[in-house]
């Protein structure tokens, strides 16, 4: 009856799939970055990083993933771009990070992620 006005997203499916993938693993991968969790800053700590920042990366990919989110529910692009944009940038530190090391066999999730937010942020660009 009443809800048949309401419009959640207008986005269109493969954009929607993918931001709320993105979303999801920049909300895991952060919350287990920020809490300290040492199997969350066991991969960083492997690669070099140090726990503060890859407690600050973990940060800005939980506030990416909530920037997705709201962006997607509240219908504004903006907000869903800023989100990949940010979760772009960490997964570029990261990429770094996995190559300074000489660990490039591991920075395959990193490629993938920024690989899939690439793919993203043309879909929301061209909305």
């Amino acid at each position: 009856m009443g809800c048949s006005n309401f419009r959640l997203m207008s986005f269109d499916t493969p954009l929607l799939v993918l931001s709320i993938l993105l979303a999801l693993i920049g909300a895991v991968a952060g919350v287990a970055k920020v809490s300290g969790n040492p199997k969350g800053l066991a991969g960083a700590r492997e690669v070099g990083s140090p726990d503060g920042l890859s407690r600050l990366a973990g940060m800005l990919e939980l506030l990416a993933g909530i920037s997705i989110v709201i962006g997607l529910v509240m219908d504004f692009v903006d907000l869903i771009v800023w989100g990949l944009v940010t979760l772009w940038l960490v997964m570029l530190g990261a990429l770094f990070f996995h190559f300074r090391s000489r660990k490039v066999r591991t920075a395959f999730p990193a490629f993938l992620i920024i690989t899939l937010t690439t793919v993203a942020l043309t879909l929301a660009l061209s909305a």
